[in-house]
């Protein structure tokens, strides 16, 4: 089973960092979280954002563009290449960075993180120009791939750096995909809502094909509590700014549950006066009181920057880290205080 309790009072990132050097972005993360991640830079360019980074994490499947989007199914291209080589790249400094710090082997986590399932069956497109999302068979098909390929990366990456490897999937289009409003190659095709057990299904199609890696699902946006309930991560991120008094029965239960919750309550862009840390804390005990959990718990959460730091100033990203171990740390030493 994996090991959740890597997951509590830690401070995290979501992913993505501005700027173009990964190993810029490695040092600033070793150096400023207990859950340090391998940064994504989508400001280089085609194949270093979130979909294109995660379809490059595809086994066995090619990986084109078109004029709309990312497509699947075609010949092995420049693109593929392209994305292989930013991963490569991110990968080796990260490695580098983390043994130069003295942390090669000494058993601590880190993460990586991806697209997860619906968002890129939502996101990537057919031959035919059509969403995955439209076809049974290849939402399926990506599930499965992905599942392989992350886990290869994960494995990969605990053997290199000596640590176990946190798995987080990215699903800011779920609300999208059971919904039914994914845009459609034409306005006579649409493409009808993802019934919950198929979404269900294929998050834990990855899930479950990660073995002993432990695992978190980051939402933003609308959140469906039922595909919460049913999908096997140990852990869930959220953004409190974003939950409502309808989201307060999914938190409790997660929390309940002994899964963990992830607190995305750092800025991910600056604001007119600088955070303070008591104010950046303020909306998670908020939070709990509401729920009407015990302040105790909050030191089995993590935290995070609300989201990802690709749309902040560079000169942001080590202060908005610094500040969200801050908070864990304060956090997880006297909950019953705050």
């Amino acid at each position: 089973m994996p090991d959740a309790s890597r997951l509590s009072g830690v401070a995290t990132g979501v992913g993505s960092h501005p700027g173009t050097d990964p190993r810029a972005a490695a040092e600033i993360v070793v150096g400023e979280v207990a859950l340090p991640y391998v940064p994504e830079l989508p400001a280089r360019g085609l194949g270093a954002d979130m979909i294109g980074h995660a379809a490059g994490l595809l086994a066995d499947v090619r990986v084109d563009v078109s004029t709309t989007g990312y497509r699947i199914g075609g010949a092995k291209g420049a693109v593929e290449r392209t994305i292989s080589d930013l991963l490569r790249r991110d990968v080796d400094a990260f490695e580098e960075v983390y043994e130069l710090a003295g942390l090669r082997g000494r058993g601590r986590a880190i993460k990586i993180a991806s697209a997860g399932p619906l968002t890129l069956a939502a996101s990537l497109e057919l031959v035919n120009g059509h969403r995955a999302a439209r076809d049974r068979g290849a939402r399926r098909d990506i599930a499965e791939s992905l599942a392989e390929g992350l886990r290869t990366y994960a494995a990969d990456l605990a053997r290199w750096c000596g640590a176990t490897v946190v798995v987080q999937l990215d699903e800011p289009m779920a609300n999208i995909v059971l919904t039914g409003r994914i845009p459609a190659l034409t306005r006579l095709d649409p493409i009808p809502p993802l019934p919950l057990p198929d979404a269900t299904d294929l998050l834990n199609t990855v899930l479950d094909g990660l073995g002993d890696h432990p695992t978190l699902l980051h939402l933003c946006g609308p959140i469906d509590w039922a595909l919460v309930r049913g999908a096997h991560a140990d852990g869930v991120g959220v953004d409190p700014s974003r939950l409502t008094e309808r989201d307060y029965d999914g938190v409790g239960e997660l929390v309940e549950s002994g899964r963990v919750l992830g607190l995305g309550i750092v800025p991910p862009v600056p604001g007119v006066s600088k955070p303070v840390l008591e104010k950046v804390i303020e909306p998670a005990v908020r939070l709990f009181d509401a729920v009407g959990l015990p302040r105790a718990a909050l030191a089995r959460t993590f935290v995070s920057p609300a989201c990802g730091l690709a749309g902040a100033p560079e000169a942001y990203v080590r202060p908005a880290l610094a500040l969200a171990t801050r908070a864990a740390d304060t956090i997880a030493a006297e909950p019953d205080a705050l």
